[in-house]
């Protein structure tokens, strides 16, 4: 059995659906995603826009291009871009415990179900240490992050390396491990998200920019600080599957960087998904044509997205100096919190 194989075996028969939703599934994926590429393989003469797993990998690099920087866009605002590397750390040991569970009991449990579980849990604890234990934010994601991955070492270990094989595609990421039900699984964590970003969308941005004037408001700061860490939590496990472990939390904070010189913070989200967009897409077309790691493939394209960006402003800030006769200060981030409308 391959590897491959072994991790959809161990993931798909409890995502497995019957009824409406795996025809909607089977709608989604196959009548609507799968049936668009193979149009445009047949149009552009690109014979990976038609096979089913390349198709499932672009699918996942969209979805991860759209919820990471959608909830980005408010960690960095908040300094906690390094939210998203202590949960994959915790989404790791979430996979380390669904392993081990499958490969010691007599069931099977989805390690991407275990991942999510965790994940969620590690968020909570992480914003329960800064609002009850006194703790600073900094210190509070270093415990959860080192205490993570230890647990996670000791279940790797624990069956003599048994299962070391196995967590490997979820540390480095794989184009091959996107299964079908996997692809539908983060097809449904990607609604989750933009719903959820949706409907508290105001709350989270008054939360974001002005913590006290929200307390003073009388919104509930701890509620909305914790979703917005699972929230969190969800994307790292499903940016995962392609970004692996090590290098999912760079989908949270590359493409938002690129974006900061955009003003208002709603369009600055949506240059943020462009951005993530053009990275995830060229990163794993590139993963297949050199047969390179997606997830470092894609991490590469968005630096350089980024550094293009970044270069991009510069010249243009350079040109209108030039042009105005005066010396200019550079502007920094100039995404305001009113909800994406300019103010001059």
């Amino acid at each position: 059995m391959t590897h491959t194989s072994a991790l959809e075996l161990g993931t798909a028969p409890a995502l497995a659906v019957g009824g409406p939703v795996d025809r909607l599934v089977s709608f989604l994926l196959d009548d609507v995603w799968g049936a668009g590429l193979d149009v445009l393989a047949d149009l552009t003469g690109v014979d990976m826009l038609g096979f089913p797993f390349m198709q499932r990998a672009y699918l996942a690099a969209v979805c991860i291009a759209i919820i990471g920087p959608l909830v980005g866009s408010f960690l960095v605002h908040r300094e906690m871009a390094m939210i998203g590397d202590t949960l994959a750390h915790s989404a790791f040991a979430g996979v380390a415990a669904g392993l081990f569970v499958n490969s010691v009991f007599a069931f099977t449990v989805p390690p991407l179900l275990t991942a999510l579980l965790v994940a969620a849990v590690a968020a909570l604890l992480v914003q329960t240490l800064v609002d009850y234990a006194g703790a600073y934010r900094d210190t509070s994601l270093a415990i959860v992050l080192t205490g993570s991955f230890a647990v996670g070492s000791v279940l790797v270990t624990a069956t003599d390396g048994g299962i070391a094989v196995g967590i490997n595609a979820y540390l480095f990421g794989s184009l091959a491990t996107v299964s079908r039900a996997n692809a539908a699984l983060l097809l449904g964590l990607s609604a989750v998200v933009t719903v959820g970003v949706a409907v508290a969308y105001r709350p989270l941005v008054y939360v974001t920019f002005d913590e006290l004037g929200a307390r003073a408001a009388g919104l509930d700061v701890t509620r909305y600080n914790q979703l917005l860490a699972v929230l969190t939590a969800v994307v790292v496990v499903g940016a995962m599957q392609i970004m692996g472990v090590i290098l999912v939390a760079a989908m949270l904070v590359i493409p938002v960087a690129a974006a900061t010189a955009v003003r208002g913070f709603k369009q600055s989200i949506l240059a943020a998904v462009c951005a993530g967009l053009l990275a995830t897409l060229l990163g794993v077309t590139l993963s297949y044509v050199y047969d390179v790691a997606a997830g470092g493939t894609i991490v590469l394209a968005a630096i350089g997205v980024y550094a293009a960006v970044l270069l991009g402003v510069r010249a243009r800030r350079r040109l209108s100096r030039r042009e105005q006769g005066t010396p200019t200060a550079d502007a920094g981030t100039t995404a305001t919190p009113d909800g994406g409308d300019e103010r001059d």
